[in-house]
């Protein structure tokens, strides 16, 4: 087989389908427009200190389990060192002045939140239980073979988060905690469905894991495979127009002016910025009305912090802090009332250190407290910007601090980020966290098909399935399901597990 695929972008989604398709005999050419591979797999090195921007942990890698069968057909497993978070509190919720831990395993997660809600015992197994069966309702997530277009129970794509806890649930308070892992989908009540927040707690509840050394060993050994199958990965390479003829696809023009061809696209970047890129009649205009009309998940601001040696013990747990009993609003905020919550963790240098090198702390922030900066050149946005920056940090560390009382005095330094720093590395619109809100009032609308109206170029990403880890591999199976069928990747996966 000789067809060339043409990808474009180089995060988890595109590297994956690259992956897999070259494995599979196909040609496979990779466009990355920045110097660094890997999307939201990036890092940076600050005076000897290596930080997270996107991957901070990661779930379901014990042995058997959904993401440790893909990073074995991946052949990652060699290339990735994990470091387990507390089994007995992987996630630690705190808010109305108490904290609750989430452990891994049935009886240990029940028995832990059991404690506090005595009464509630049979309704948190409920949740449990209700969260596992919409995973493994779920063919690709249990590898089971496709019959059908149908990834999803509609009931499930269509009934909210919020709703769902409601009807679990009478007690406001366990309400509140079962959906405090909200900063990792961003989600709206009563608009968020049920299945992006159940294949996320599910995805954790099996096991919970750091990348040891930086998630950007996954884009590396990923570019590695890729290239040893005779494929090409291409840096400073910005796809600026995506050409077609009457009825296809037929090649890329650079910005550089280079151009590529190819047999089959597939695009990796944010659906409204591939839409930029199209000048077709291929491409209707309420299609692309539909796509560029979608809301995005908000963003976020980070303060990335480098400890003193040897002094803040590592903390293997996740912190979420609420400063007021609603968890769902926090996204709605005022100058004054900034950060209304915080997200809390320590990176992960080493399988086995006694103390943290560095740790994050990220709060929702609206691209709107951004904007008026938007198209200044990284680094160089001016002091207006630095001093907005700064007085950011201090408050969420003030925040923080009030929690972890021994980080203020232990900070070395610190670096942040914003939506801004979001939107130009890895290209989301708005800086948005996870791509386009999916929303259960209008599933159709706000569903993102990896097929596009044109019948050779498909997409993949977050946008393409779910987000995360574990959501954007699953999506490039149904990506590169459309040239070599779901169902032989499915046997592919469970071949290699066995053969192992």
């Amino acid at each position: 087989m000789d067809k060339h695929v043409v990808i474009i972008g180089s995060g988890l989604g595109g590297l994956t389908c690259g992956y897999i398709l070259a494995k599979n005999g196909y040609r496979v050419s990779m466009l990355e427009k920045n110097a660094q591979i890997g999307g939201c797999l990036q890092t940076f090195t600050r005076h000897g200190v290596k930080y997270e921007t996107g991957m901070h942990c990661i779930g379901s890698m014990e042995e058997g389990q959904a993401l440790h069968r893909l990073f074995n057909y991946l052949s990652l497993l060699p290339d990735v060192k994990l470091r387990p978070l507390d089994k007995k509190a992987y996630d630690i919720v705190s808010i109305a002045g108490q904290r609750f831990s989430f452990a891994n395993e049935k009886e240990d997660f029940i028995q832990a939140l059991a404690q506090h809600f005595p009464g509630e015992r049979d309704n948190i197994w409920r949740y449990y239980q209700t969260v596992k069966d919409v995973a493994n309702d779920s063919p690709l997530y249990s590898f089971r073979y496709k019959d059908s277009l149908t990834l999803l129970n509609p009931s499930y794509v269509k009934h909210s988060a919020s709703e769902f806890i409601e009807e679990i649930t009478p007690d406001p308070l366990l309400r509140q905690v079962l959906a405090a892992n909200l900063p990792l989908y961003a989600g709206i009540p009563h608009k968020t469905p049920l299945y992006i927040h159940a294949l996320i707690r599910d995805f954790y509840h099996k096991s919970a894991y750091r990348i040891a050394g930086g998630s950007d060993a996954i884009a590396r050994s990923l570019t590695r495979s890729i290239c040893s199958m005779g494929g090409e990965v291409h840096r400073y390479a910005e796809v600026a127009r995506i050409n077609c003829n009457d009825v296809r696809a037929t090649g890329v023009t650079l910005k550089n002016g280079e151009e590529i061809s190819g047999d089959y696209f597939i695009s990796n970047i944010h659906p409204q910025r591939t839409l930029s890129l199209l000048h077709t009649p291929l491409i209707r205009k309420s299609y692309r009305d539909r796509i560029l009309g979608l809301k995005n998940t908000i963003s976020s601001f980070t303060v990335y912090i480098r400890f003193k040696k040897n002094r803040v013990p590592y903390f293997n747990s996740n912190l979420y802090h609420y400063n007021e009993t609603d968890v769902w609003n926090c996204a709605h905020y005022t100058e004054a009332d900034w950060p209304k919550n915080f997200m809390y963790m320590h990176l992960c240098s080493s399988v086995d250190q006694p103390y943290a090198d560095a740790g994050i702390v990220f709060a929702y922030m609206d691209f709107k407290e951004v904007a008026r900066w938007q198209g200044t050149p990284i680094g160089r946005r001016g002091e207006a910007y630095d001093a907005f920056k700064q007085q950011k940090a201090e408050r969420l560390l003030d925040e923080l601090t009030k929690q972890m009382p021994d980080v203020r005095g232990n900070i070395e330094r610190y670096y942040t980020s914003t939506p801004l720093t979001y939107l130009d590395y890895t290209g989301t619109e708005d800086g948005s966290m996870y791509g386009i809100l999916r929303d259960c009032t209008e599933p159709v609308q706000t569903l993102i098909s990896q097929r596009t109206k044109i019948a050779n170029l498909f997409q993949v990403g977050q946008n393409i399935n779910s987000h995360g880890i574990l959501g954007v591999i699953i999506g490039s199976i149904i990506t590169s399901g459309e040239l070599l069928g779901v169902n032989t990747l499915i046997e592919q996966i469970k071949k290699a597990y066995h053969n192992e």
